[in-house]
């Protein structure tokens, strides 16, 4: 297992005060996983909702235009509906403001469907890494965060700290009210860093760690 690199630390200027804020950034290699899989893949979301819409949307188009035609066959009149449609699209101009309207919502409906089946959704969960061939794990963002920001809090000198889960680094703001800050975003950078790895994440996030004093009242 690779050692996390060594996080530089930025002092920065805050308000009058040198010191009064503290922040480091460090990365760390990825656990191993099986062999041959470098990366963990996403998972899928089953976005049951837009589905079962479609198909509902579908179903109803389809179910009542056959209708109609069997009607039709059948010598009873056309729906008013669909006779009104077919002398509007007949009659109608191209670059009619109702015709040019509806193509755009078609298209973006159409393109909203395709990034759908496309893209593998659920950003809200982690890949963990795998060490069996028939099981995947993942974790979600939330419950990460809250893990890492308890581990946070269990530091000397944090008062507050504020957690933000992203899929590729973590943002971690803290508020110590005592001790030196270098001291307080060393010892995060070291407690978090540990959290991380034991988070058993398939590709570790980067870690970025600032440390102020509360803010001075009124």
């Amino acid at each position: 297992m690779s050692e996390p690199t060594q996080p530089v630390p930025v002092v920065e200027r805050a308000g009058t005060d040198l010191g009064d804020q503290s922040a480091s950034a460090a990365s760390y290699e990825p656990h191993p996983t099986l062999e041959g899989e470098e990366k963990p893949a996403r998972f899928w979301s089953h976005r049951r909702i837009p589905a079962a819409l479609a198909a509902l949307v579908l179903l109803g188009g389809v179910g009542v235009l056959l209708y109609d035609i069997a009607a039709v066959r059948a010598g009873r009149s056309a729906m008013e509906w669909r006779s009104s449609l077919a002398r509007e699209l007949a009659e109608r101009p191209l670059d009619d403001t109702g015709v040019l309207v509806g193509a755009g919502v078609a298209v973006a409906l159409g393109i909203w469907l395709l990034v759908l089946a496309a893209t593998p959704g659920l950003r809200g969960v982690l890949p963990m890494r795998r060490t069996h061939t028939d099981v995947r794990a993942g974790l979600h963002r939330d419950a990460a965060a809250m893990v890492l920001r308890d581990r946070a809090m269990e530091v000397s000198g944090v008062q507050s700290v504020r957690v933000r889960m992203k899929r590729s680094k973590v943002e971690v703001r803290a508020v110590s009210h005592f001790r030196e800050l270098d001291d307080v975003r060393a010892d995060l950078d070291t407690s978090l860093g540990d959290g991380i790895r034991e988070l058993g994440l398939g590709s570790a996030p980067g870690l970025s760690v600032h440390v102020a004093r509360p803010g001075r009242k009124g």
